[in-house]
């Protein structure tokens, strides 16, 4: 069934887990996520990024996340990740998200906040939640690029004035993740982390988890972190899964026999995921 965002979130900071977010870009992805979820019996964010949806459209994207959750037997979110207008943000309302994101990240913190604030005042009449973002999380997401340098953790006084002043249903922060591939295991400022927590009690959300160690995942999720997104680990399971196919058989031109495997494979990353972060059972 398709829910509100703020229906997951409220639901995983008061039963003390996270809900998985993962990106989708064609059906398999799609179908490896949802079938995930109903054998884990667990609640999960369906994510479309704007290279997603760019790439697929968004009718379509929006056209099958919303028949897949219509007919999931647990409680999926359909949500934009990393919004950075507020058209687009207008556009998945009006194609049936249930949530969006608005990254203002890379703006002042007043002018942040005031994007925020417009995205709140459209999305919540609607009944759609809204995640916003604090602090710049270092690597690469689609179009947005924030070097090492330019990374900044978020501070836990902004981080309270913030959540009261937009009125958002979750915050994103940064404390030592990133997007993309990691060299080596990030290191989590979990100091900082509780004092956010004990700043503000909006659910916290923890972007760049692909590769963060399963150690790190579950320090960090009772301090609030109620989402953590998920995309590079999927990429690299459809990709290692097709190359297999191709090894075994260069002649194989039937893409069934490709993106099959690769579903599959995708789908047990889910799985584990769902496992890590308290969710499964929870639906």
């Amino acid at each position: 069934m398709l829910v509100s965002g703020k229906e997951l979130f409220q639901a995983a900071k008061k039963g003390g887990y996270a809900v998985g977010a993962f990106n989708l870009n064609n059906m398999e992805i799609l179908q490896a996520i949802i079938e995930a979820a109903e054998e884990e019996n667990s609640p999960v964010f369906l994510q479309a990024s704007q290279g997603g949806i760019k790439y697929a459209g968004i009718e379509y994207i929006a056209g099958m996340a919303k028949i897949a959750a219509e007919r999931a037997k647990v409680p999926v979110a359909l949500n934009l990740d990393h919004g950075t207008s507020f058209t687009q943000v207008v556009q998945c309302v009006r194609h049936g998200f249930s949530a969006v994101m608005i990254d203002g990240s890379q703006h002042p913190f007043e002018e942040n906040i005031a994007i925020t604030k417009k995205v709140v005042e459209v999305a919540h009449p609607n009944g759609v939640s809204v995640e916003a973002e604090l602090g710049k999380i270092g690597g690469v997401e689609d179009d947005i690029m924030v070097s090492a340098r330019d990374a900044t953790f978020t501070d836990p006084k902004e981080a309270a004035e913030f959540a009261e002043r937009t009125q958002v249903d979750a915050l994103a922060i940064a404390i030592g993740t990133a997007h993309g591939v990691y060299k080596g295991e990030p290191k989590l400022d979990f100091d900082r982390l509780a004092e956010i927590s004990k700043a503000t009690d909006v659910p916290l959300v923890l972007h760049g988890a692909s590769g963060v160690g399963d150690e790190a995942i579950r320090k960090a999720v009772p301090y609030g972190i109620c989402k953590i997104n998920i995309d590079t680990e999927l990429r690299q399971a459809f990709a290692r899964a097709i190359q297999q196919v191709i090894a075994k058989n260069p002649n194989e031109i039937d893409p069934r026999k490709m993106l099959g495997p690769a579903k599959d494979a995708m789908k047990e990353v889910a799985r584990t995921k769902m496992r890590l972060f308290g969710s499964a059972g929870k639906a």
